[in-house]
């Protein structure tokens, strides 16, 4: 989806909000693909220094047919902030784009930078490691999760783009 938002913009609209239908993420993500600003609705993944379950998703097609048309999805992984293995590399991030995700927000690390920066997704996460994970297929799925202290609920809607990103319970554009 390439609508027409600015993270700051909506930010500004909903900085009064106190149910909690709107939510910032902290400003400790990098911009890792090709993608500058991407939204969409949120599909969850929890785990820790595995990415079975990243690899089965980015795989899987990353969008939902709506009445409106096809809407991209964007992938946000509870990988508990762990900085001693990548749960997302070239290959997966190859899939992400070629499925057509658009974008992907890893509370943990990535690898592959190079080949991560030419692919045509949206990619966030916390820093690059070169350490694969281990497979032990552990984890769960579209479940609420919490990302850096703010809850992520699958159906939440994702925004992100040069100043940061926000979420909301529905779409905002």
């Amino acid at each position: 989806m390439n609508a027409q938002f600015a993270s700051c913009d909506l930010a500004d609209a909903h900085k009064n909000d106190s149910t909690g239908d709107f939510r910032v993420l902290p400003p400790v993500f990098r911009d890792f693909g090709l993608v500058k600003k991407f939204c969409g609705p949120v599909v969850t993944v929890k785990c820790f220094e595995d990415n079975t379950l990243v690899k089965a998703a980015v795989d899987s097609a990353g969008w939902i047919d709506t009445p409106q048309g096809r809407v991209a999805q964007v992938l946000v992984v509870d990988g508990g902030a762990s900085l001693r293995r990548a749960l997302l590399g070239g290959n997966l991030g190859a899939a992400a784009a070629c499925n057509g995700w658009a974008g992907v927000v890893i509370d943990g690390c990535v690898r592959d930078t190079a080949e991560l920066a030419v692919q045509n997704v949206g990619i966030r996460a916390l820093a690059a490691m070169p350490l694969p994970t281990e497979k032990r297929s552990e984890g769960q799925t579209n479940i609420a999760i919490q990302v850096q202290g703010v809850w992520v609920r699958p159906g939440d809607w994702l925004y992100a783009d040069e100043d940061g990103i926000v979420l909301a319970s529905k779409p905002l554009v």
